[in-house]
């Protein structure tokens, strides 16, 4: 357990210093320090040696270098009971350092800030704030290092238990605090650079999959399963209500919010397992949420509802009906949340970030590896649509495959969407063949009392063979809309042709696995 009787604090974050540094010195332990974290400790009349009078040498370069030095590093790297270090240290003149508090420029918040340059960037990468901590954690067997403020009461409490000591228990959990910290610091200047100054296309050379714990999930799809959640997560969305979040819950709400996201007018739609049960648009967000509702009232039922709209009061008191697991909207104002609140393990979630501009990359796990692939950011507003049957579809047509487009982004695949221009009728999702999906869309649809005469159809693959057409036909549709690309393409034109129906090709494809 070393003891502390010196220390070297050089922080940016000085969120309780003054206090951790009292608690110091009533401790009789001697402070060095650096820069504005000097100035800081003085001004709270603490007594503090400067790093230069340890080096005897003067901060250079505009402050670039003054702890990159043998007598600071030799005292955090030399080992106490290496007699050899012992002598090298004695002769040289190098006092010990027990203690290194350091945290880093704020790099990552330089680069948040909107028009930020690269000169200021480079500016706010640290070096030898990292080198120390590098060092010292090291040595965590006979150092303490701190990286984190919130470790600081901890710490003095230890101390003042332990005579002045900290527990090498202790020094080595902060030494892997101090390693998470640098390498997520590392990755993201290095992330930063490649964006700003590596090739313009293309994904990384190196894969670097670095993000801190936010919180240990209940467990993870299911209850056999650990589940925890890393990121910054919560800085998108914030849960004002309700249990904590389930691996299950976050899962779904991503899939909603981005379902939304898609959409310009008040939207608001049903998802269960990742899939939307019902979607709808209108003029306002509760009529909206109505128009989705009656797509499928009994898959609702535990459901996640999104909305791209504020919460209102009369559209809160609609969705208080249904059970329903998570509400997510852009804003619920006091007195909604106090209304909601009346359901105590419903989680309210606010959605604190637009997501129509966020590109991050789709990744996920297989054995011995990573699959990573951009966002499916495909075209699903109508431009580039080409008629490829005879007729065209019609003005009111057009906006029903348009919507059935995008709903049909984000169901699983094989996905079979019937809509109408401002909501859906019917939804197959998930299933081995693509006709097997029209037949459960067209089915639902009926069980929910809604006409599929004169809906649209949307497709988010080819149909391989005119069957999958055919059964849409025979539920109702006139209009469908597919990215084409089969082999049978002539087969299924025909088809349609032969049909009256009119047929839109998009030339994408949107899977979704």
């Amino acid at each position: 357990m070393p003891k502390i009787r010196r220390a070297l604090i050089s922080v940016s974050d000085k969120r309780g210093l003054v206090e951790f540094a009292l608690a110091l010195r009533e401790m009789a332990v001697e402070i060095i320090s650096t820069g504005g974290t000097a100035s800081a400790l003085r001004g709270a009349g603490i007594d503090v040696r400067n790093v230069s009078d340890v080096t005897g040498f003067p901060e250079i370069l505009g402050g670039r270098v003054k702890t990159l030095h043998p007598r600071i590093h030799g005292a955090l790297l030399a080992l106490p009971d290496d007699p050899d270090h012992m002598r090298q240290t004695t002769e040289l003149g190098i006092e010990p350092i027990d203690m290194v508090v350091v945290n880093l420029y704020p790099f990552e918040e330089s680069i948040a800030h909107p028009g930020a340059t690269l000169e200021e960037a480079l500016e706010q990468i640290d070096i030898g704030g990292p080198s120390m901590l590098r060092s010292a954690s090291k040595n965590f067997r006979h150092k303490a290092v701190i990286v984190n403020p919130d470790r600081y009461p901890g710490i003095v409490a230890e101390m003042k238990s332990s005579d002045g000591c900290v527990s090498e228990t202790t020094c080595a959990a902060l030494a892997c605090e101090v390693f998470r910290r640098t390498a997520l610091y590392d990755a993201a200047i290095a992330d930063y650079l490649e964006h700003r100054t590596g090739p313009a296309e293309g994904h990384p050379a190196m894969l670097r999959i670095l993000a801190a714990r936010e919180y240990d999930l209940r467990y993870g799809e299911n209850p056999h399963q650990r589940g925890t959640l890393y990121g910054k997560f919560s800085s998108l969305f914030r849960t004002l209500h309700g249990k904590e979040l389930s691996y299950n819950n976050i899962v779904d709400m991503s899939a909603a919010a981005s379902l939304v996201a898609e959409f310009d007018g008040p939207t608001a739609a049903i998802i269960k397992h990742t899939n939307p049960c019902g979607v709808g648009t209108a003029a306002t967000i509760g009529d909206a949420y109505g128009k989705a509702l009656a797509t499928d009232t009994t898959s609702a039922f535990g459901g996640i509802v999104a909305l791209n709209r504020p919460l209102d009061m009369e559209s809160a008191v609609r969705i208080n009906e249904v059970f329903t697991e998570v509400i997510l909207a852009p804003g619920i104002p006091a007195d909604v949340l106090e209304f909601l609140r009346k359901k105590k393990d419903r989680r309210i979630v606010e959605v604190r970030a637009d997501l129509r501009g966020r590109r991050d990359p789709d990744i996920r796990s297989v054995p011995g590896g990573f699959l990573m692939q951009d966002p499916d950011t495909g075209e699903t507003k109508g431009e580039g649509f080409r008629v490829v049957t005879r007729r065209a579809p019609t003005d009111a047509e057009t906006d029903a495959l348009r919507f059935a487009w995008r709903v049909a982004k984000h169901v699983k695949s094989n996905a079979i969407v019937y809509a109408a221009a401002d909501r859906t009728l019917g939804v197959g999702a998930g299933q081995m063949s693509r006709v097997e999906s029209a037949r459960i869309a067209a089915a639902k649809a009926k069980d929910a009392g809604l006409n599929l005469q004169g809906s649209a159809v949307a497709s988010d693959a080819f149909f391989p063979f005119s069957d999958g057409l055919l059964e849409a036909v025979r539920a109702g549709s006139t209009a469908v809309i597919q990215p084409g690309g089969s082999v049978r393409d002539g087969e299924v034109i025909a088809a349609a042709d032969d049909n009256g129906i009119a047929m839109v090709f998009t030339g994408t494809r949107h899977f979704r696995h």
